[in-house]
């Protein structure tokens, strides 16, 4: 369904892109229909996440923990690297001709519905765990009901659409991984990123599509490093220490990117440029972050509730992008969006604020005080140990 939104969408700019007569008021439902698919193709964005990504993930790794944080970034990079090259070779093509650009999407998509169908198919039959079913079947009575209530859209039917949104948020806030799944949503409010409003005020402060692409591109090569660091880091000292450090440091870099940002605001092209590279710094504890609370989303979360519990934490995702893009509105004029870099930081600020509970609460501290003291002993042993040596050498040396 996702491929075939894509593909509609494609049908629709070619006619624009074309120039064919058409009758009065074409051009606006036509742009009113873009609008429509791009609002199913995010809605199928959005299950196929929660399917594959939160559940089907977590039955086929099973219980090995180290097979899961492997098949989680190699997905990651995947995902990032077809982000990198694809916008990139359509813009190559939509250089020579915008029809063949639009021409060749549309191929590629209609193609790769059949290839995606099996590979999912594959998987789902290969996989006996993925054909249980997570909750206990309705009873055959209520069924009826329901059925009967689509069609005539009787309260009823309303009402219990209602208490489970109700109970699905409820689940939410009360769950013991709330504070991880809230804090990596709350990072979606932001515009440090190279999305449509920093590279619209890069341009605007000088930058050329050149170096906008250039520094895009070195953003997802860090994002990409990331999906190698992350799950080695996480080896060595587990997800919930490992998100806890990368958060930090997505932190210290906006902080000084911001910082460079506001001390040269006279100088535009200089401002821009410590906010573009405290941005591209940051990615790697984004993606490593993400990562990491995606692992603990995935452990902590039960078979039955990973997707109401996962639809949840997308539809705050989206809230919070829908934020960053007030903000914008809001603060539309180039000189006025320092004002939108602050509310990113404060964002992500309260978000490392709230893993940092998280880790407060699981692991009953933050810092090993006992190894840092064991530490400093070792240190101050040595000393000793140097100095008596010394004294030994001197006193030698006087004899």
């Amino acid at each position: 369904m996702q491929r075939l939104t894509v593909a509609g969408s494609c049908v629709a700019f070619y006619i624009l892109a074309i120039g064919l007569p058409r009758a009065h008021g074409a051009e606006a439902g036509l742009l009113v229909l873009l609008a429509v698919l791009a609002c199913a193709e995010k809605l199928c964005a959005i299950m196929n996440m929660v399917s594959v990504e939160r559940d089907w993930v977590v039955v086929v790794a099973g219980e090995d923990q180290a097979a899961l944080r492997v098949i989680n970034a190699q997905m990651r990079r995947i995902d990032l690297t077809c982000k990198l090259i694809g916008p990139l070779f359509i813009a190559l093509i939509d250089g020579m001709s915008t029809e063949a650009a639009i021409l060749v999407s549309l191929g590629m998509n209609v193609a790769s519905v059949a290839v995606e169908y099996f590979a999912i198919a594959q998987v789902y039959y290969e996989v006996p765990e993925l054909q249980q079913p997570k909750t206990k079947p309705r009873d055959e009575s209520l069924g009826r009901t329901e059925h009967r209530g689509r069609f005539v859209h009787s309260w009823r039917n309303v009402r219990k659409v209602i208490q489970k949104s109700v109970y699905d948020f409820s689940l939410y806030f009360y769950h013991p991984a709330f504070l991880p799944s809230f804090a990596s949503a709350l990072l979606y409010l932001t515009v440090l990123s190279f999305a449509g409003q920093m590279v619209t005020y890069l341009l605007s402060a000088g930058y050329n599509s050149t170096q906008v692409g250039i520094a895009r591109t070195l953003s997802v090569v860090i994002e990409v490093l990331a999906t190698w660091i992350a799950p080695w880091l996480m080896g060595r000292i587990g997800p919930v220490r490992a998100g806890l450090w990368l958060v930090n440091w997505q932190i210290v870099c906006l902080v000084a990117g911001t910082s460079v940002f506001w001390a040269f605001s006279d100088q535009p092209n200089m401002s821009a440029s410590g906010l573009v590279v405290g941005t591209i710094l940051s990615r790697m504890g984004l993606r490593g972050f993400d990562l990491c609370a995606q692992i603990i989303i995935q452990e902590d979360v039960e078979a039955a509730h990973r997707g109401s519990f996962s639809s949840v934490e997308a539809s705050w995702q989206n809230v919070f992008e829908l934020c960053s893009y007030a903000s914008t509105i809001i603060f539309s004029r180039p000189e006025q969006f320092k004002w939108p870099t602050i509310l990113s930081v404060i964002a992500i600020v309260a978000a490392s604020v709230l893993y940092t509970v998280f880790v407060y609460s699981r692991r009953g501290h933050l810092v090993h005080l006992s190894k840092w003291m064991e530490m400093v002993r070792s240190q101050k042993g040595k000393q000793r140990s140097r100095e008596q040596g010394l004294r030994r050498i001197a006193s030698s040396s006087d004899i």
